[in-house]
């Protein structure tokens, strides 16, 4: 019978952990990199400098070397010195040794004059040289910035992938790739799950919505039937409401938001339109003057936030000659949506709580047929997925103004 043959052995364990990071002497580290590039320029200057101070010395001790007169037929003749005629030997002497001195003083002046101009240029050079370096090195840094900012515009498909040395910047790159992908793959666990729960919530609720309404439609039913169907159909509205409302906040936060050329002016008219039937039964007045104010950005999430606001304004109202008025332009740049109303005198300190889902002034949670409390909520998340903000203030007699700013 033959031997079974032995399992292969398996590889040595390694003496060291993978995890560990390698030392900084062992791997190209940017303080090495840097202390290597500007030691090195440091170095090349100071011989650049030192070579043309060497040569320039050597001219000036060859112009200071030159005699500044000549003996012409036992006179002593000058172009730079005056010699006294007739001296006596003593002041002759100190005449020379007063020229050579003079003499000597032009070198070494125009010495330090032509070392300071050279020492002008290679200051120059030597700046702009270590910009270019500088560029060079943080190069990646701005790569890292650019993928961000387009991470931050909600496109979390991007990618930095930088290539290069092993440094500390190639190892902040991979970790924030990393992180990337990890928050793509949570973004798309939670819009899928945000898909499947509006099917799974939707679908028996539209059921009971259809049973009810089946009932109802009955006229041999007794009356307290048709009271309790009444009841329980108001009951499962409010419900798809509050369904409808959590899912559309959880799309505006998480979702990536595909951008279009969209007009608030057209957005707003479409929510004056939609409310002006609820707006007629209440005694509320609407009017607008919507200017041209076109933004990149969901026609439906905008819409959404301009029929929240709306609605609120006509539902939070004076019982008798109360009005909404609607309001979109440019200023500076951004694209602007204002809703203001009167209404109920409204607290600074509260305005914050308002944007709170389920907060409403003065109460909370539900038990209002005014809302499930998360319009407020849902347009401030939509301004800010659309990279804008929503401020409130109160208004002078009552009621609040809404001020939307979206970039344009």
């Amino acid at each position: 019978m033959a031997a079974t043959p032995a399992p292969p052995q398996a590889p040595p364990k390694p003496t060291w952990d993978p995890r560990e990071p390698v030392r900084p002497w062992l791997r190209p580290t940017i303080r090495i990199r840097l202390t290597l590039l500007y030691g090195g320029m440091f170095l090349i200057a100071g011989i650049l400098l030192l070579s043309i101070i060497y040569l320039l010395a050597a001219q000036a001790l060859h112009i200071g070397s030159e005699l500044p007169f000549e003996i012409v037929s036992g006179q002593v003749k000058s172009d730079v010195c005056n010699f006294p005629k007739g001296a006596l030997p003593a002041e002759f002497n100190a005449a020379m040794n007063a020229c050579v001195n003079e003499q000597r003083q032009h070198a070494l002046d125009d010495l330090l004059r032509r070392s300071l101009f050279a020492l002008l240029g290679l200051s120059i050079i030597a700046f702009a040289f270590g910009y270019a370096m500088a560029g060079r090195v943080l190069s990646p840094l701005g790569r890292i910035t650019r993928t961000a900012r387009q991470v931050a515009g909600s496109d979390l498909t991007r990618r930095i992938e930088l290539d290069g040395p092993d440094d500390e910047l190639k190892e902040l790159a991979d970790t924030f790739d990393e992180m990337l992908d990890r928050l793509e793959r949570a973004f798309t666990a939670q819009q899928r799950f945000v898909a499947n729960a509006s099917h799974e919530l939707r679908t028996p609720l539209a059921i009971n919505r259809t049973l009810l309404e089946v009932h109802l439609s009955d006229p041999g039913a007794p009356v307290e039937l048709h009271q309790l169907g009444k009841t329980l159909l108001a009951t499962n509205e409010r419900s798809e409401q509050l369904v409808e409302g959590l899912l559309l906040l959880a799309r505006s936060d998480n979702q990536t938001v595909e951008r279009k050329p969209v007009d608030l002016a057209e957005v707003a008219s479409r929510a004056i339109d939609q409310v002006r039937g609820e707006a007629e039964a209440k005694g509320v007045e609407v009017r607008g003057e919507c200017g041209p104010a076109v933004v990149q950005g969901n026609g439906v999430l905008l819409e959404r936030i301009a029929l929240n606001l709306v609605q609120n304004a006509v539902r939070y109202n004076v019982p008798e000659g109360g009005w909404v008025e609607v309001s979109t332009e440019t200023q500076h740049g951004q694209a602007v949506l204002v809703v203001s109303n009167t209404g109920p005198v409204v607290p600074a300190y509260e305005i914050d709580n308002l944007f709170e889902p389920f907060r409403r002034l003065r109460q909370e949670r539900t038990g209002s047929d005014k809302g499930v409390g998360l319009g407020l909520s849902i347009a401030r998340s939509v301004a800010r997925a659309h990279g804008g903000r929503i401020i409130a203030e109160p208004r002078e007699g009552g009621g609040l103004v809404m001020r939307v700013t979206l970039p344009a």
